[in-house]
């Protein structure tokens, strides 16, 4: 008796180590360029996670942006994005980009929105996108929502990006080196304020930064690609230099996963992100966006995750 009743205490103890281990997670979070605000948000959430989840170990890595991070989660390669709306909803439908690639993917919050920066200096002489015609500009580096968004705003100017512009693919920080050194004339980029590399440009002796006013376009964007867009400000004084505020295009950033992520790994996910956000804001100001409020269904393409949806509903908040 005494053999069995230590053999079951035995095997007790290796099923709650297995248990255990079971909770062991090493996790990727795909963000954007290091010059951007995924990065930063994405090193940030890594760390709570790695802090606050019991053998959790998180790493955020850079990307092209949100079409690559929407394909790598698609595929299982990766375990949280950072993406965008509009390029989200294109991979559910298998469009655009993502062209005979439908991917299953589930939303665990709605972030803040994202802000198209139309950058130019003052030197140039650019005051509207339809003046972009003829000139040298960055649209986004390759695989990134900024490059969607920006044929978006173009098009809706009147303008064929493949022919009305001398096109270059660049990163936000990229691009900022390229207009200092004379190689662009304007660029596109889509992220939250204050955006480093445009904090940057704006610091630069010499340059006077000007961003391009563009919210007139939102009407038309909408009426071709769905109500993915609003009307927004980049408040004057966001960046050195900026005198005026900036009238422009706003889309949201949503958190996504694949749909099979386990309900308890994503629920502990979104837990995290609400209790622990003062660390987030901490991280970056964007964060604070980050609220309670913009968690509807009318915010992301793509639905809520059941995990997600038990630590709303356990706030007392509907999401649907």
């Amino acid at each position: 008796m005494k053999r069995l009743a230590w053999g079951l205490a035995v095997l007790m103890g290796l099923g709650l180590a297995t248990n255990a281990n079971a909770q062991d997670r090493a996790m990727s979070i795909v963000t954007g360029g290091t010059g951007g605000v995924y990065y930063p948000l994405g090193g940030g959430l890594a760390n709570m996670l790695t802090k606050y989840v019991k053998g959790w170990s998180a790493t955020a890595e850079v990307t092209g942006g949100s079409v690559d991070n929407l394909k790598l989660v698609g595929a299982e390669r990766a375990d949280i994005a950072f993406a965008m709306a509009d390029a989200t909803l294109d991979s559910l439908r298998a469009e655009g980009k993502f062209k005979g690639q439908k991917l299953g993917l589930k939303t665990l919050a709605v972030l803040y929105p994202n802000r198209m920066h139309v950058v130019t200096t003052e030197s140039t002489g650019i005051k509207s996108v339809a003046d972009l015609k003829g000139k040298r500009v960055s649209t986004g580096s390759q695989g990134s929502a900024t490059e969607v968004m920006a044929f978006r705003v173009l098009q809706a100017a009147g303008l064929d990006p493949e022919k009305d512009i001398t096109r270059e693919r660049l990163g936000v920080a990229e691009s900022t080196n390229a207009v200092k050194d004379g190689k662009i004339d304007a660029y596109f980029w889509v992220g939250g304020v204050p955006t480093s590399a445009v904090t940057d440009l704006g610091a630069t002796p010499g340059l006077n930064l000007h961003l391009i006013d563009h919210s007139d376009l939102v009407e038309k964007m909408n009426a071709k690609w769905g109500p993915l867009y609003s009307q927004g400000i980049i408040k004057a004084e966001s960046y050195p230099g900026q005198e005026a505020d900036n009238k422009q295009a706003n889309v949201w950033n949503i958190l996504v996963v694949h749909e099979s992520m386990p309900d308890d790994v994503a629920y502990n996910i979104v837990k995290t992100i609400f209790e622990k956000k003062d660390e987030w804001v901490a991280t970056h100001k964007a964060a604070a966006e980050v609220i309670m409020e913009n968690q509807v269904a009318g915010n992301s393409p793509a639905a809520f995750h059941p995990g997600a949806v038990k630590f709303f509903t356990e706030k007392g908040h509907k999401v649907n």
